[in-house]
């Protein structure tokens, strides 16, 4: 867990300076909905014992559900939500979601 009040649940070599040089590797320029998405993930490895993709997914879906859920995550996140979310949230992504069939739209 990270002294930073604004990720209260981030991993403790975690900054948001980080995630910006992860995210332009990516091609990606963080909005305040990146950032949430950044916080969703940190607080579900924190509160999660057994790491299940489908259910970091799940979560994600409900906390983005009035902006559009899955389909909205994934013009966020192209790459897919899961992968490209734990990459930026400084998480390892699980096995089977780098894969670019899995949780991808390219």
């Amino acid at each position: 867990m990270s002294g930073n009040n604004e990720f209260p649940y981030a991993p403790g070599d975690w900054t948001m300076d980080k995630a910006k040089q992860v995210a332009a590797i990516e091609g990606l320029e963080l909005t305040v909905d990146h950032w949430e998405v950044i916080r969703g993930v940190q607080e579900y490895f924190d509160k999660t014992e057994f790491f299940k993709s489908r259910q970091l997914l799940d979560a994600l879906d409900e906390r983005f559900h009035s902006k559009g859920g899955l389909k909205y995550l994934y013009t966020l996140l192209p790459k897919g939500p899961v992968a490209q979310g734990c990459r930026i949230s400084g998480m390892e992504p699980p096995a089977g979601t780098i894969d670019e069939s899995f949780g991808s739209v390219q």
